[in-house]
């Protein structure tokens, strides 16, 4: 290895750090709300619009995963950071207010979310485009897993806090990522001097793309078949603009990639239920046994864990088994832990959670082999809109499965069957996890389907 390349890896490593505890500390609300979100909507006098809270910042979380992935290729990653950080701390500090001083509305809680998850996700793009682009290969995919353990860590202490929170007051969860503040100016003084080729930012192709996705995204929060249709115009004015356009962030090509785009319909598949098992469980403690939130999440908190510690050895599992094999492991496990949950929600809390590890434990395993599948399947100067589009594609598919869950959770439309006896609110989730396994068994069957085409040109068949 050249002095230059271990120089390089050496700062990036160093920058990568800082990212992940930014990271940590700057996204756990979302797992938070995520356990809490019908409880606040009750406290806000608006519990209808409850999965709001977690469905919209999901799909502004999408976009700005997007845009800044994407602007890792155009512009300074200093830049980026400085207004993500920026933006996070107005968020918190809104939030917290604008509910303690007033009455809780579900809009303000809406509103500060939405800003705190337009800052947040900057730590988590600017990781990725660093690792994509500044590290060795045989360094990637162990960072693509610590950065998928950093996640899970971050999700156990959303967890964990929302649910001691619950009970005292869940307003303090907007203040916690707001000391990510702090770490601003050690992180411009530590990224990558580098970053982006110095072209123009082509604002209006992401402004066409970002609205049409979010139009598809509320679609499915609202079923406004008028939704459907403006998303499609606007999909259909961004392929005719990026034919044209002079110099679009992303070119037809783009979407002409056969290996590229089987890679990323895994990842549609496989993330469309992350974000439904911890609410889920939440609503079995609820419904089924009448215990607390903070009692579940005592529970449910292992879980992540587990996918913290499957995450931070998922490098070495690829290393040495294979990004195939991991992957297949991985989806199995996912299955199986959505299924043994369904089966056993009239078993005890203990049952659920030995289940729910099994599932996160899936979780944590997946996100190393498939990001580097699919960041793989395209050139090194696409890397920033690969991370981009995975992150987009990640988000949106979760906040999709959830508000369909989500609203499939509060009623009794699934109550009336089950394979396991299970009868009133028993049977309605455990036939949505049964939902959940059944679309991580459907993710399985077409990886091996499409797996000799996505690795067709490889230089690494692992």
């Amino acid at each position: 290895m050249s002095e230059k390349q271990s120089t390089e890896d050496s700062t990036a490593v160093r920058s990568l750090i800082l990212l992940l505890i930014t990271f940590v500390l700057g996204t756990l609300c979302l797992q938070g709300f995520n356990l809490v979100f019908q409880q606040v909507g009750k406290d806000a006098g608006a519990p209808d619009q409850a999965s709001l809270i977690t469905a919209l910042p999901s799909i502004v979380l999408g976009i700005v995963c997007f845009i800044y992935g994407s602007l890792g290729d155009f512009v300074s990653l200093r830049k980026l950071v400085t207004f993500g950080l920026c933006i996070l701390f107005v968020g918190s500090v809104y939030g917290y207010v604008a509910n303690t001083i007033m009455a809780p509305n579900i809009w303000n809680v809406i509103a500060a979310r939405l800003l705190q998850t337009a800052g947040e996700q900057v730590a988590g793009s600017a990781y990725l485009v660093v690792a994509t682009k500044y590290l060795k290969p045989s360094l990637k995919v162990i960072f693509f897993g610590i950065f998928t353990a950093g996640y899970q860590v971050s999700a156990a202490i959303g967890i964990f806090a929302a649910g001691l929170l619950s009970s005292i007051a869940w307003q303090y969860l907007f203040l916690i990522p707001a000391v990510t503040i702090v770490f601003l100016p050690i992180l411009l003084k530590s990224l990558p001097t580098g970053g982006g080729n110095g072209e123009k930012v082509d604002w209006l192709g992401f402004v066409i793309f970002g609205l049409a996705t979010a139009l598809l995204t509320l679609f499915f929060s609202y079923t406004a078949w008028w939704l459907l249709a403006a998303s499609a115009v606007c999909y259909l004015i961004f392929a005719v603009y990026i034919s044209r356009a002079k110099s679009p962030f992303i070119t037809p090509d783009f979407f002409r990639n056969k290996r590229w785009l089987m890679g990323i319909g895994l990842i549609l598949i496989f993330y469309f239920m992350n974000y439904c098992m911890s609410p889920i469980f939440n609503a079995i403690g609820r419904d089924v046994y009448k215990v607390s939130t903070t009692t579940v999440s005592l529970h449910v908190v292992w879980a992540f864990l587990v996918a913290a510690v499957l995450g931070t050895t998922s490098g070495a599992i690829v290393d040495r088994i294979g990004r195939k094999p991991a992957i297949i492991i991985a989806a199995c496990l996912m299955i199986l832990g959505f299924a043994g949950t369904a089966l056993v929600v009239n078993s005890g809390l203990l049952a659920l959670t030995l289940t729910a590890c099994v599932y996160y434990a899936g979780v944590g395993l997946m996100y190393s082999p498939i990001v580097s599948t699919v960041l793989d399947t395209l050139p090194q100067d696409q890397s920033g809109r690969g991370v981009g589009m995975n992150d987009l594609v990640m988000n949106v598919t979760g906040s999709i499965g959830i508000a369909i869950i989500g609203g499939l959770m509060g009623k009794p439309s699934l109550e009336g069957f089950s394979i396991m006896g299970a009868t009133g609110p028993a049977a309605n989730y455990s036939n949505l996890l049964l939902i959940g396994a059944a679309v991580s068994l459907l993710g399985l069957v077409v990886y091996l389907a499409c797996k000799k085409t996505i690795y067709a040109t490889t230089a690494d068949q692992q």
